[in-house]
């Protein structure tokens, strides 16, 4: 390993020779007994993967499928019972497939689609993400027909879909961010100077203990909290944005209910560390009108990161997904690509520490010449997976903290 600390790697499997990973990854305890890993790919040619990790030691791929074509990927799924929910983003807007799938994986080897819900259309480019945790609802970064954003780079924003009914999905709601719309009475949103990446929805997290609040990543537009009580009429109640003058791209906004903190990532999106700095952030949530930044987490120093290749900066977190899952309101696990996955304790959250990483050498085959940690998921008996975005595939470990 080139670094690890307070972790046990206890297994690697390259996929099938298709070990890049996106930001899809969950666990369905299955009716045998068995526990199915699900993973969707960064990009074609292959669609998702699901790994049998009953015994984490030895993960073994038992299904593995392909997209229709090069010019979509499914970067985004979940799984809540015997459904999975598939997201698929097109790489040019009017393109086909974009939008969800669902299917049904009571037989994991044998996944049976059951609907599709489709946002195509001229200034669509389907859907990015999906959070889709209660077995009701879909929350979702998405497109549609209907929409057309002032700039093209702002095309996707929150849809709130209902699943009752799998095989009949419905929108219910949706909000964007205002001046983003052709027709808006906002004025457009003022854009970064040096990195427009776009402001659209990247991340839409709704969580049990908060289900009249959706915490949504809004890219160059920041981090904002909705009052989604009435899903039918989704309204904002408080917004924190620090780009600019920082580089953009909030990506995802994890909200520790208990202790009124809000975690929120930036994600790198240049190699080299072109777009450094790129931060996890600890923000004060006691008063939803005004958020307050109070500290960032502790990170390698750029000048030692940017020459290893790829990637090097904040990505994606463990969002605290219920059901078969760690959670916690102290520890933060978190992916760095070439920095990594590394753990931080926030006891402290003025003061945050890390506490154990993990950061393999470059797989062979990755075009980034390095390891680019892409996703993690932590699962309720603290067995960790973590991927790789082009080539090393699924990485088990053991915390040993």
């Amino acid at each position: 390993m080139a670094e690890i600390s307070n972790m046990e790697l206890i297994a690697q499997d390259r996929l099938a020779g298709f070990g890049g990973i996106g930001e899809g990854m969950s666990l369905q305890l299955a009716r045998d007994g068995r526990r199915v890993l699900w993973l969707a790919h960064e990009s074609a040619p292959k669609n998702f993967t699901a790994v049998d990790v009953t015994d984490p030691r030895r993960p073994r791929v038992v299904v593995q499928t392909d997209l229709p074509h090069r010019q979509v990927r499914s970067n985004s799924l979940e799984v809540c019972g015997d459904i999975l929910a598939v997201a698929y983003q097109t790489a040019q807007p009017g393109l086909t497939p974009a939008g969800i799938e669902i299917l049904d994986i009571a037989t994991p080897e044998a996944p049976r689609s059951v609907a599709f819900f489709d946002c195509s259309g001229p200034h669509s480019r389907g859907v990015h993400q999906l959070w889709f945790v209660d077995g009701r609802t879909i929350h979702c970064a998405s497109g549609a027909a209907d929409f057309t954003p002032t700039n093209p780079r702002d095309d996707q924003f929150y849809r709130i879909i209902d699943l009752a009914d799998p095989t009949r999905p419905k929108e219910v709601g949706r909000w964007w961010h205002p001046g983003t719309r052709q027709g808006d009475d906002a004025p457009p949103p003022r854009r970064h100077p040096r990195f427009d990446s776009g402001i659209r929805a990247h991340n839409t997290n709704v969580y049990p203990e908060r289900p009249d609040r959706a915490y949504l990543g809004y890219l160059d537009g920041g981090a904002w909290v909705l009052d989604i009580a009435d899903p039918a009429r989704p309204k904002p109640v408080a917004h924190w944005n620090p780009h600019p003058p920082f580089p953009g791209f909030t990506h995802t906004v994890l909200p520790l209910p208990d202790r009124e903190l809000l975690i929120v990532s930036d994600e790198c999106v240049r190699d080299r560390g072109q777009d450094w700095p790129k931060l996890v952030w600890v923000v004060d949530a006691r008063d939803e009108s005004n958020l307050v930044p109070i500290s960032t987490f502790p990170l390698p120093p750029i000048e030692q990161q940017r020459s290893r290749g790829g990637r090097y900066g904040a990505h994606n977190l463990h969002e605290n997904r219920p059901g078969p899952a760690f959670r916690s309101d102290r520890l933060i696990f978190g992916t760095y690509f070439n920095g990594g996955l590394r753990v931080h304790d926030i006891g402290n959250p003025f003061q945050p520490k890390e506490v154990a990483c993990f950061v393999p050498d470059a797989p062979s085959g990755s075009p980034a010449g390095a390891i680019q940690i892409n996703d993690v998921y932590v699962d309720e008996n603290e067995i960790v997976y973590c991927v790789d975005r082009f080539a090393g595939g699924l990485y088990v470990l053991q915390l040993t903290l």
